[in-house]
């Protein structure tokens, strides 16, 4: 983060990724109908949806500045879970009233607005206070539709993270009173995956520290909560 933060200030710009991250946006939103519709006629549409979403992970700069974009794409029409826990996921969901999901990258944000269609809930969408790598931020969001189906608010933190000491009280308060948390990225289940709540982690593993403390390989991607491997 501080050297991020340095490469910004000596620079004298505040949103270095912008382009590519408007970019990555655009050509998400263009394939939106095409990726809606293989969710809707899909046979589970929820987890269909969760897949893509997590595939979609894998739109990092902070991870691989080089990655292939038809690539990822690719990945979403033959790629499943390494590890799924969809069963609790449900179950928790059926009971939910108020969900916070806690955004990553930009790009993904489209993704994240076709599983929040099928969540079928009142969602409030959490991303980063100031632009850091190609996180998500609120004028991200708005770029990608996700406030006309859900609230859309800073965490506070500017970390690629979410470290909750960083976060507003506004953001604590509902993070702790939600119903359900879904967390995307490896970043905030590295800062979240310790905290005492239950919250399921949404992502694709891309440090080989993380996958092997999970017994995993890396690049697999999983949705788990933070039992899991304790």
């Amino acid at each position: 983060m501080v050297i991020y933060k340095t490469i910004y200030r000596i620079s004298k710009n505040s949103d270095p990724y912008r382009e590519i991250k408007e970019r990555c946006t655009e050509n998400l939103l263009a394939l939106y109908p095409q990726l809606q519709d293989k969710i809707i006629s899909s046979k589970d549409s929820l987890y269909t949806a969760l897949t893509f979403a997590a595939l979609a992970n894998a739109i990092d700069l902070g991870a691989d500045h080089n990655f292939d974009f038809n690539k990822i794409i690719r990945t979403f029409f033959h790629q499943d879970f390494e590890i799924s826990e969809y069963n609790e996921f449900k179950k928790t969901l059926k009971k939910a009233k108020h969900i916070l999901y806690i955004a990553d990258n930009a790009g993904e944000t489209v993704l994240d607005k076709l599983l929040i269609e099928q969540l079928n809930k009142p969602v409030i969408y959490a991303v980063r206070n100031k632009p850091i790598i190609n996180d998500a931020t609120i004028d991200d969001a708005r770029h990608a539709g996700i406030d006309n189906i859900a609230e859309v608010i800073s965490s506070g933190c500017d970390a690629p993270g979410t470290i909750l000491k960083l976060c507003t009280t506004q953001f604590k308060k509902i993070f702790w009173s939600a119903d359900m948390v879904i967390s995307k990225g490896q970043g905030n289940y590295e800062t979240l995956s310790d905290t005492n709540r239950p919250i399921f982690f949404l992502l694709q593993l891309k440090c080989p520290v993380v996958a092997r403390n999970l017994r995993l390989k890396r690049k697999s991607t999983i949705l788990i909560t933070n039992k899991y491997g304790q």
